[in-house]
């Protein structure tokens, strides 16, 4: 795949990572390759397989989560769904959407869902996580519209689900925040369902590129401006930073977000998506959209996101938390 390079010739300026961060870093730098065409075959692996030595985790919690495997209609094509269910108690329980990350370009719908398993294993939520279709094979509509068929799904077979179909959180993470807050604005567009919460961990939100932050990462962190650029080409082609890009693709370009779910935003200080996050952040709260909005100072690009030993990490995880417990308890 060609992409068409777009930044300054001077990389602007960074804050410094979190001291305790920087081993972390080093050792996922280490093991995973800078995303490209010769290079997404096997990240996308490693998000299917994980990394050598390190076992998958137990989505049973032990017996305490039922996980059921299941096919539902899509718009082009069938589509897998993973869901995730208190063993006891009786429900109808709250849903939480997952949609996993990625970059919109690897990952499967068990990536990092393992996040969400604590709700299901304290009988506090139901989890589903689509299995949507990934770019540049499949560019946008299709992520966008896999993931909405999935939700309207769900919410259409809530009495299947055992869920409150009046209640339900839609959470994801990096490029899982891109399909998060589009889910949202498609289901307040066409009317249905209507979501409750919205939970944008370190969103990929605008295909401009042409923030302070979207320039500043060159072969440094984690998803710099280069990785950027490459899934931003795929998911949009040659529409990528011009005027013919729907906000179903890149949140940032929607010019109305009154009427939206509550939403929950944290970022990292220093990853590309920071710039995107805040702004947008700030013009749902101008809209009338209530906003939890966090950012962590020295966090890369999802820092928290199976880390736990750092304290910046423990923080953020904690913060994000309460709010998803609190959320679910409305």
């Amino acid at each position: 795949m060609t992409v068409n390079p777009s930044f300054n010739d001077t990389t602007p300026v960074r804050p410094p990572f979190d001291a305790e961060l920087i081993p972390v870093l080093h050792a996922f730098r280490s093991e995973i390759p800078w995303l490209a065409d010769d290079t997404v075959e096997k990240i996308r692996k490693i998000s299917i397989e994980g990394l050598p030595g390190r076992p998958l985790p137990d989505l049973t919690a032990g017996g305490r989560v039922d996980v059921e495997e299941l096919v539902i209609e899509g718009p082009d094509q069938d589509l897998e769904m993973t869901v995730l269910t208190p063993t006891q108690g009786s429900g109808p329980w709250p849903l939480i959407y997952y949609i996993h990350g990625g970059g919109v370009v690897s990952g499967n719908r068990y990536s990092a869902l393992d996040e969400m398993l604590d709700y299901v294993a304290e009988g506090k939520a139901v989890v589903t996580s689509i299995e949507y279709r990934l770019a540049p094979e499949h560019p946008h509509p299709a992520p966008s519209d896999d993931c909405y068929a999935g939700l309207r799904w769900a919410a259409e077979n809530a009495e299947r689900l055992n869920i409150d179909p009046d209640h339900i959180l839609t959470i994801g993470f990096s490029g899982g925040g891109n399909l998060a807050a589009a889910v949202s604005l498609i289901a307040r567009d066409r009317g249905f369902p209507t979501l409750t919460h919205q939970v944008l961990g370190c969103p990929m939100l605008d295909d401009r590129l042409q923030t302070h932050s979207a320039q500043m990462m060159d072969r440094e962190g984690v998803w710099d401006r280069n990785e950027n650029l490459w899934a931003w080409t795929g998911l949009l082609g040659d529409r990528r930073g011009t005027d013919d890009v729907s906000p179903y693709a890149a949140p940032s370009r929607a010019e109305n977000l009154a009427g939206l779910p509550h939403a929950f935003i944290d970022v990292g200080s220093v990853e590309g998506f920071r710039d995107e996050a805040v702004d947008y952040a700030m013009r749902l709260s101008k809209a009338g959209v209530p906003v939890d909005l966090h950012m962590w100072g020295g966090g890369f690009h999802g820092f928290d996101i199976g880390i736990r030993q750092p304290a910046l990490s423990q923080a953020s995880i904690a913060v994000r938390d309460e709010f998803i417990r609190r959320s679910l308890e409305r």
